[in-house]
């Protein structure tokens, strides 16, 4: 399963370098709040873009060694970690507790149902858990409460393969 999944992350690192040929170096507006945007932060920011689901820092990292980039491990734990801390990076943690990172197209804060042996991620609607965040901030009287709901399973293709 983990060498299928490899595979595809390979497949899917080729198929987002050539797409990042045929766009502007700098992308959109998706690096407010992190400071200056550096080539490599730059380069960090497309591969996570590119990414369908959730991905660790050094899975982003061999990805970004298989197209070919000399970008660090280190910067990319760091780009990582401010794109998560100004809303433009999800976090989730695997079954190990390694911190996951998904690209968040916009500000709204969004939960995942996630597959355990595959990785698939898929939003979910949580309405009813942002309401009860909320209500249980204004029963609390705390201020800027802020929440993480993971949930995880396993997927429908998954659980066939078994």
């Amino acid at each position: 399963m983990a060498e299928t999944r490899s595979r595809a992350l390979t497949t899917a690192f080729r198929r987002a370098a050539d797409r990042r040929k045929d766009t502007d170096a700098q992308p959109d507006n998706d690096h407010d709040g992190l400071g200056r945007l550096t080539p490599q932060r730059a380069e960090v920011l497309r591969a996570l873009r590119g990414c369908e689901d959730f991905v660790s820092a050094q899975v982003l990292h061999a990805g970004l060694l298989i197209t070919g980039s000399r970008v660090g491990l280190s910067t990319v734990y760091r780009t990582l970690t401010a794109l998560a801390e100004v809303g433009r990076a999800d976090v989730v943690r695997d079954t190990n507790g390694e911190r996951l990172f998904r690209y968040r197209p916009g500000a709204d804060h969004r939960h995942y149902l996630i597959c355990r042996a595959c990785g698939l991620s898929s939003p979910v609607d949580s309405a009813a858990v942002e309401a009860w965040a909320e209500r249980i901030a204004e029963l609390s009287g705390f201020a800027d409460v802020q929440h993480t709901v993971e949930l995880a399973g396993v997927c429908p293709d998954c659980r066939t393969a078994d």
